[in-house]
């Protein structure tokens, strides 16, 4: 079986483990923060703030921005549902704006039409699957609106946006570094931002409201604990050096997918705009019979996602919200990802390939 996702750790990371294990300093130690330092020298940033998983970081990263009760974000509602879950932790609401068909991220001029009749506090964009969202017709609207831009980029380790690392564009920028992403540190996450003042509120926040870089038992905000374990920041510094290596692999295989599908009929393979470095988290299809064609390859060895078969907005727990996305809601029914992960060769990918034009839709 050809598997959707396949985590790679590696010989370097156990050994880091077993060094933090011998050193008794389990918790948030020296190793988070070089791990941090080299988060933020990669994405070409003044600081990164590690926390406990990817949701956390958006959740930190908005309280850090005063978001709170009364508050409106305008995202996606194609997305895993944390990007909208963070937003109603902090006692705001998100506001939804459909998305571009092609690329899957939120689409500029949907956002705009929405903030004409909706006045919002944030902006929060998604880079889904690992292809960056359109940042300058987003980079302005936040400006125009004068509000904080947050990018979601839990997907897209190592993309760039017109020569920028995706993590330098907006505000602040929250990475997830969960198992089957493009790199991991077991369960982590990690915040990057050019202002301080961001880093520090951040750094308070997820330490319980102390004061950053400030030990003891004086807590000068109401926070929590989201920090980093010293073991997941030492499988994060192995895997961050890999991580050049991961991405390259994934978009090899990408492109194989893609020249290979080129002429497979009823298949939409993703697109890569020329201003932007797709990373590949995902290489999502669209087909028309999506279940006919997953079954299919399930039975030819080659496992599948579905990444999201439900709209947020359709989810039971944001019933309240009133959204129009039809673009959202079609693609819902069409989307497919394939294996295109490291642990995938040149076999694999023309397999994949060979399974779906024998596919008879």
């Amino acid at each position: 079986m050809i598997h959707i996702a396949s985590p790679d750790i590696g010989a370097e990371a156990k050994r880091a483990v077993e060094d933090v294990l011998d050193s008794g300093m389990l918790a948030d130690g020296p190793p988070v923060r070089e791990f941090e330092a080299e988060f933020s020298d990669f994405c070409e940033t003044e600081h990164a703030v590690a926390t406990s998983n990817g949701t956390t970081a958006l959740h930190a990263t908005l309280e850090a921005f005063d978001i709170g009760p009364g508050d409106r974000v305008l995202t996606t509602p194609f997305s895993f549902v944390a990007t909208a879950n963070a937003i109603r932790l902090t006692g705001a609401e998100p506001v939804f704006a459909d998305i571009d068909p092609e690329t899957f991220n939120l689409d500029p001029d949907a956002a705009r039409d929405v903030v004409r009749e909706t006045d919002v506090d944030a902006i929060m964009t998604v880079h889904l699957y690992g292809l960056p969202s359109e940042m300058d017709e987003l980079v302005a609207l936040a400006d125009e609106l004068d509000v904080p831009l947050i990018e979601d980029a839990a997907q897209a380790h190592g993309a760039a946006y017109d020569g920028a690392r995706v993590g330098s564009i907006g505000d602040a920028a929250c990475f997830s570094l969960y198992p089957t992403k493009n790199m991991t540190t077991g369960e982590g996450g990690v915040v990057t931002t050019d202002r301080a003042d961001v880093a520090s509120a951040l750094r308070s926040y997820i330490n319980h409201g102390r004061e950053a870089g400030a030990g003891g038992y004086e807590h000068v905000s109401v926070g929590t604990n989201y920090r980093m374990t010293s073991i997941a920041a030492a499988i994060g510094h192995a895997q961050l050096d890999r991580l050049a290596d991961f991405n390259e692999q994934r978009r090899a295989n990408a492109h194989r997918l893609t020249e290979g599908l080129a002429e497979v009929s009823g298949v939409q393979t993703p697109v890569e705009p020329d201003h932007t470095r797709h990373v590949f988290h995902q290489y999502t299809i669209r087909c028309a019979d999506r279940d006919g064609l997953a079954a299919h390859l399930e039975e030819n060895g080659v496992g599948t996602g579905i990444y999201y078969p439900t709209p947020i907005h359709e989810q039971p727990a944001y019933a309240d919200v009133s959204c129009s996305a039809p673009v959202s809601e079609a693609a819902a029914d069409e989307v497919l990802s394939l294996p295109v992960h490291p642990g995938v060769d040149a076999a694999d990918v023309d397999h994949i390939i060979e399974v779906i034009a024998d596919y008879d839709q």
